[in-house]
């Protein structure tokens, strides 16, 4: 560690397709239900995949006045409701931290405002310069979600946006918890979410054939470690947690959620898109973390990985489970929130660490559905369709992203 400030989260909040509370989206996945349907905000019969992981019956006006609403976009209102909603849990919303400025924000997006964007390039293009928005950039930048949550919040401590693809909310995670550890500050909120499920997101991932074209079933589209996976589904939503030091949480009295014990990150350096087949790049990420948290392969109870439910993708991640773990690796359960929700992009892996947390403190693994026929590649426990017990009590959360960034980290149960 680089300091001996020891680092908890003490809130969570989610916006997903399977719910946009953390009992409810727990729930779900805890019964195996899948938040993956067809497009209904857009017609999108024309493309060669007409399904996704949307969030459905989301209101913004929770947290915005309706005109408001109007001028933000969907990735920001969903890093607000998840923000707000962690730090409710956290209590720090009747009670703030003392010192604003020991109080950060690092909350993240892939893409930003993609749907603003685009409908903005189209006026441009159609109406000419005057039609658009004078709201279009604050709406689609990417740092505009952290912005706006420190606004509504008054912290003004460390802040600033993570963009690395479908790392981002790992990213987050770690440096913000960084600031604490540096004795910089005392509380941060960390997260990331997307807006992806629009026209021109779905458009081109569909066009680099990246996305599963299961049209006739799309709720068993998306299914990790099976022979018969063909690509990802496309998510979208978000979620926040609250980091603390433990003298600071624990001055306060808060519930201790989960304990960060390390993270690790590493790059595949070798293409744009398409993983490193050894696993060896992911495999160094996670050997990082474990060092990081002074912890053995054989600690590790759970994993929840990254597991987008492509061909190549999964069989590199078992690969590098299997440098990692070696004899280690029958032990393991490995539950892949992704089957359920799909992939939510730069959002997934604070939605991801959520669900292990819930794990790791209910006892209760959910599962890898759309398991039919486990690939030979991929020999992992999936904790295949049904949820299972657990006694684990530590677990590490990976997640990948375009660019070859490699991400790992590591949680401890609750106290």
């Amino acid at each position: 560690m680089a300091s001996n400030r020891e680092v908890v989260i003490t809130g969570m909040g989610v916006v997903t397709p399977l719910g946009h509370d953390v009992d409810t989206y727990f729930a779900n996945l805890l019964a195996g239900k899948s938040g993956v349907g067809a497009i209904e905000r857009f017609d999108a019969s024309g493309y060669a995949t007409t399904f996704a992981g949307e969030v459905r019956g989301f209101d913004p006006t929770l947290h915005f006045e309706p005109k408001e609403a109007q001028r933000t976009s969907r990735y920001i209102q969903y890093l607000m409701h998840a923000s707000l909603d962690a730090v409710k849990q956290a209590g720090l919303d009747q009670a703030p931290p003392k010192d604003l400025n020991r109080a950060g924000v690092i909350l993240g997006s892939g893409m930003g405002g993609m749907e603003v964007f685009t409908e903005n390039a189209v006026s441009l293009v159609n109406k000419g310069h005057k039609r658009v928005s004078p709201f279009f950039v604050p709406m689609s930048i990417t740092n505009m979600g952290s912005g706006m949550v420190s606004i509504r919040l008054g912290w003004r401590g460390p802040n600033w946006a993570v963009t690395s693809a479908c790392t981002t909310a790992n990213h987050a995670i770690a440096t913000a918890a960084d600031q604490i550890r540096l004795g910089r500050a005392d509380v941060m909120l960390a997260g990331g979410a997307e807006e992806s499920v629009c026209p021109v997101s779905l458009a081109g991932f569909s066009n680099m054939k990246a996305l599963s074209r299961r049209n006739d079933a799309p709720q068993e589209a998306s299914r990790p470690f099976d022979k018969n996976r063909d690509g990802f589904v496309l998510g979208e939503g978000g979620g926040a947690l609250v980091l603390e030091s433990r003298e600071h949480a624990e001055a306060r009295g808060a519930k201790i959620l989960a304990v960060l014990r390390g993270y690790g990150m590493s790059n595949d350096a070798y293409h744009m898109s398409a993983p490193l087949e050894t696993g060896e790049a992911v495999a160094q990420a996670m050997r990082n973390a474990l060092a990081d948290a002074g912890m053995r392969p054989e600690d590790i109870g759970v994993v929840n990985p990254h597991a987008t439910s492509t061909p190549l993708g999964d069989a590199a991640e078992c690969k590098a489970l299997g440098l990692v773990f070696g004899a280690h690796l029958p032990n393991l359960k490995v539950t892949a929130t992704k089957s359920m929700v799909g992939h939510l992009l730069g959002g997934t892996s604070a939605t991801e660490a959520v669900a292990l947390i819930m794990c790791l403190n209910s006892g209760k693994l959910h599962p890898t559905i759309n398991v039919r026929d486990q690939d030979p590649d991929c020999p992992v426990d999936c904790v295949p369709n049904i949820a299972q017990a657990t006694e684990a009590r530590f677990g590490i959360s990976n997640s990948f992203g375009f660019g070859g960034h490699n991400s790992c980290v590591v949680f401890e149960k609750g106290e």
